[in-house]
């Protein structure tokens, strides 16, 4: 099984297209920088250069282990523990019955949606309760991740 690094590179861009609709002020940017705390001073201030170039760094990284939670073949070729040339038989047999088996793009939608509700949210609503942070601020960041992982999800899994 390859990497489509294409499909990596490319799901890697999309938190930065997502983010800039989801925080713009039409959506969901007001509501955010008022429960952040956020103000226009704070934002001009950083440097965004680098803030940028490490978000897409940090994206590659979540957009190259997607694969393993959204491709279920990834769990197989985890288990041979070895090369896969040096694999036993069965292996081969499993990818000749299930080696394309829900490589769609929906199925790595849901796997990714599954992502920001069941992992996603639980982290950003403990640490947002330890933080005194408000639901609203809470639903707004993981709302915007489960988003962005149901498109980095599908672009991953679906383009074989």
């Amino acid at each position: 099984m390859e990497f489509n690094f294409l499909a990596v590179l490319v799901a890697a861009l999309v938190p930065t297209i997502v983010g800039f609709l989801w925080y713009n002020p039409i959506l969901f940017g007001n509501a955010w920088m008022k429960e952040a705390g956020m103000t226009e001073e704070k934002i001009k201030g950083g440097n965004m250069v680098v803030i940028f170039g490490v978000s897409l760094l940090l994206a590659i990284l979540l957009s190259f282990f997607t694969h393993f939670l959204v491709i279920h073949q990834m769990g197989a070729l985890g288990m041979v523990g070895t090369e896969v040339e040096n694999a036993l038989p069965s292996y081969g047999a499993f990818m000749a019955d299930y080696g394309n088996t829900h490589r769609t793009f929906g199925h790595g939608a849901l796997h990714g949606a599954m992502a920001g509700i069941f992992f996603v949210l639980p982290l950003f609503g403990m640490n947002g309760l330890f933080e005194r942070k408000s639901w609203k601020y809470i639903f707004i960041n993981a709302g915007y991740w489960t988003l962005t992982l149901t498109i980095m999800g599908a672009i991953v899994c679906g383009w074989v």
